[in-house]
């Protein structure tokens, strides 16, 4: 009696030579999948390759190879990466802000003008301590204004808000849940101010229609008449967002 041999497992990455560099792209098994999809996350954890149910090792690598020069113009077409950390520039509310230490432990993140007149976020505590402390308060910022934008929109279709919640989401800036629950990107409160504020009337919209039929879309115009600008703009700004961080 023959015994079938036992697929060996991916492992968790393969390398490959790209222009003589090495590049680590990691393996997700999907049983879900039905191809072979390779991606960029726009958390900078760098290339992944999401294996079918029935895909091994070999024709994972092999799709990897036929789609190398897609993603190296990809990772060289995406914005840098920009840490949290002293002398940094990040954008609030759509205005930079270099990002400065107070030297101080204890305090509070505070928003100022130099000598110069130019903008600063005045960070205390340690260095090390600084994209904590700073992320933190941009997601008390974040909560702060998407509070009232939602409020403001939800009042206007007499519709309730169960709650809203702040994370740092990486395939969209908002939901809906059926219950009421509205969830949306911290980020977006680095974006200008029309933007999160389309944002949250997009999503207060979905309270009466979960759905994007024809008709969501007049009650989110009639919420943000700059819809159409604000989903032109995160469409060509939105990958810069979360490259800070």
């Amino acid at each position: 009696m023959l015994l079938r041999a036992r697929k060996k497992p991916l492992p968790d990455h393969i390398e490959l030579q790209a222009n003589g560099t090495p590049l680590r792209i990691r393996l997700r098994a999907d049983p879900r999948a039905r191809r072979y999809l390779l991606r960029l996350p726009s958390d900078y954890s760098g290339p992944v390759l999401t294996v079918p149910r029935g895909g091994d090792l070999q024709r994972a690598e092999r799709f990897a190879r036929q789609h190398i020069g897609w993603l190296l113009e990809k990772m060289v077409a995406r914005p840098d990466h920009v840490p949290l950390l002293p002398g940094n520039i990040i954008p609030l509310r759509g205005q930079d802000h270099r990002i400065v230490p107070t030297g101080k432990l204890r305090g509070l993140v505070e928003p100022a003008l130099n000598d110069d007149g130019h903008s600063e976020l005045r960070v205390p505590g340690a260095e090390e301590h600084m994209p904590r402390k700073l992320t933190s308060w941009l997601k008390g910022q974040a909560k702060a204004d998407l509070s009232t934008a939602v409020t403001l929109h939800a009042a206007k279709i007499d519709k309730p808000v169960k709650t809203i919640t702040i994370r740092d989401t990486k395939s969209r800036w908002g939901s809906c849940a059926s219950n009421g629950s509205l969830s949306f990107s911290w980020r977006l409160i680095l974006a200008p101010p029309e933007i999160l504020d389309y944002v949250a009337a997009h999503e207060v919209a979905h309270l009466r229609e979960m759905n994007h039929s024809a008709r969501f879309w007049r009650i989110c115009e009639d919420l943000a008449p700059h819809t159409r600008q604000a989903r032109a703009w995160l469409k060509e700004n939105g990958q810069r967002l979360h490259g800070y961080g």
